[in-house]
């Protein structure tokens, strides 16, 4: 009975619209950060076959996980963009900005990965070792999923 309530949420939360459709011409579409952890914690419900408690647990961590990941690559995105920028309007970039930015994201990653290993530790609290080892898929599915439907979106 639980897994069916969990497999209706889930597909009921993947098909509806998504919330940035409703909201009005283009220009008004922000990222609702709120709708797209509900999504993708539906998902991972039930991709891994979560109980309830399970879900509970794991879904919030996941969420606080992914925030603090975010946060860590700000800079290394942000470094991104000014080449990028710098690019488009034919301006040069110095050998020393490159290698700024790229020591900037290697560091980046290499704090997520300290992170990773922090809630890895978490989260086999919480799930089965086997659980753990399907999460990392489940979310590769899951952002696949969702960068497709933002590819689409924009056609």
């Amino acid at each position: 009975m639980n897994k069916a309530i969990i497999y209706i949420f889930a597909t009921l939360t993947m098909t509806t619209p998504s919330v940035m459709d409703a909201q009005g011409p283009k220009e008004n579409k922000k990222f609702n950060l709120e709708a797209f952890e509900s999504r993708k914690g539906a998902f991972l419900t039930a991709e891994l076959e979560l109980t309830p408690d399970e879900a509970a647990e794991f879904i919030p961590l996941c969420n606080e996980l992914q925030r603090k990941k975010f946060e860590i690559g700000q800079d290394c995105r942000s470094k991104h963009k000014l080449i990028k920028r710098a690019k488009r309007e034919n301006k040069d970039v110095s050998d020393d900005t490159y290698k700024k930015t790229m020591n900037v994201c290697l560091e980046s990653r290499i704090k997520e990965a300290e992170i990773e290993k922090e809630y890895y530790d978490k989260f086999l609290q919480i799930l089965t070792p086997e659980k753990l080892y399907k999460y990392k898929d489940a979310e590769m599915k899951f952002w696949e999923k969702y960068m497709r439907e933002q590819h689409k979106k924009k056609k």
